[in-house]
């Protein structure tokens, strides 16, 4: 499999763990200093695994009220042992995305890979619109 799948394949599997609100699956590949900057507050991001951690919680509530979170275009640029993958998503509740249909989750992803293991180093999320 090449790099290039082998990252498509974690994103993927990442985003349906997401949808699914499986913190562990959603926490597996990424590096214990992990980046994030996120749609809500800290502007300045947060830092580490258990900050990011942290962070999933209250989106898993907000998800089970129905709300959709799916990778609807994804690009993935990939090197020796750096990598970056960038998408959008659907993401929002059936009213927000009725209201707002092109409203689009854009996602940049910064990965390493170590030992033959791809892992995230950065996660930046933000609303197009």
């Amino acid at each position: 499999m090449t790099d290039e799948q082998q990252i498509r394949d974690l994103i993927e599997r990442w985003a349906t763990a997401v949808h699914d609100g499986d913190l562990d699956t959603v926490l597996a590949d990424h590096a214990p200093g992990i980046v994030m900057f996120d749609v809500p507050p800290p502007e300045q991001g947060v830092r580490g695994i258990d900050a990011y951690r942290d962070t999933w919680p209250g989106f898993f509530e907000w998800q089970a009220s129905g709300a959709m979170f799916e990778i609807e275009s994804l690009e993935v640029t990939a090197g020796t042992d750096v990598a970056f993958a960038f998408a959008l998503l659907r993401c929002g509740t059936p009213t927000e995305l009725d209201r707002e249909p092109e409203r689009r989750l854009r996602l940049t992803i910064g990965l390493t890979k170590v030992e033959d293991r791809w892992t995230v180093t950065h996660e930046h999320h933000s609303f197009t619109g």
